[in-house]
């Protein structure tokens, strides 16, 4: 397991882990709200893909589970992000990464 950013789109996508089941994501959204104290504001599912936002420090972020990419991390902004916005998206997903790769 390995944490893989993409700022190709002009904001930060933090991949967390790649091509994974869907109970993966349940696994990971509890481990963030119960040991980063981070409650999920809105829940949003579409064909492919589950999004679930929350507030981190002071940016709004998603994360996001995507049949074909696996689980990541972005900034709800998107190309509007702040440079913290983004730095939060790096501080959350290898503070996730480090306690996942603990767990196993």
């Amino acid at each position: 397991m390995e944490l893989i950013v993409d700022t190709s789109q002009g904001w930060t996508n933090a991949i967390i882990e790649g091509n994974c089941e869907f109970n993966r994501f349940y696994k990971i959204a509890e481990d963030m709200a119960k040991h980063f104290d981070i409650a999920f504001t809105d829940k949003l599912k579409d064909f492919d893909s589950v999004y679930w936002d929350f507030d981190y420090k002071s940016s709004k972020l998603s994360l996001q589970y995507n049949i074909y990419l696996g689980i990541s991390i972005f900034p709800l902004a998107f190309k509007n992000a702040s440079p913290s916005d983004n730095e939060h998206v790096l501080e959350i997903a290898n503070a996730l990464l480090q306690k996942l790769l603990a767990d196993n």
